[in-house]
């Protein structure tokens, strides 16, 4: 049986672990649906003013924009290391003198 040879991945691609990128899919849905609530509030307490009607407005379309951004895919972790850049002044090994 061949074996099947993978790529490599490089530590600063790599996704954040599946637990981490649920908490923070929560994290987010919690904070756009807890706006919506406010918004809802706020709709009730500027009864009969213009700015119900953009409370109302808010709170009807983040539900679908908490949605969205909870099911966002996957990014990559932002720590991690830096990328190395060849410095300029370094020359190349030179090879053995021919004897």
């Amino acid at each position: 049986m061949a074996r099947k040879d993978r790529d490599a991945v490089r530590i600063t691609t790599a996704t954040r672990s599946r637990s981490e990128d649920i908490a923070t899919r929560q994290r987010r849905y919690v904070i756009s649906m807890s706006i919506r609530t406010v918004c809802f509030v706020l709709a009730v307490v500027f009864a009969g003013s213009p700015l119900m009607w953009i409370f109302i407005v808010a709170s009807f379309v983040l539900p679908y924009v908490a949605v969205v951004m909870a099911n966002a895919g996957v990014s990559p972790d932002p720590g991690g290391p830096e990328p190395v850049s060849p410095e300029q002044s370094r020359r190349e090994l030179e090879p053995p003198p021919e004897s």
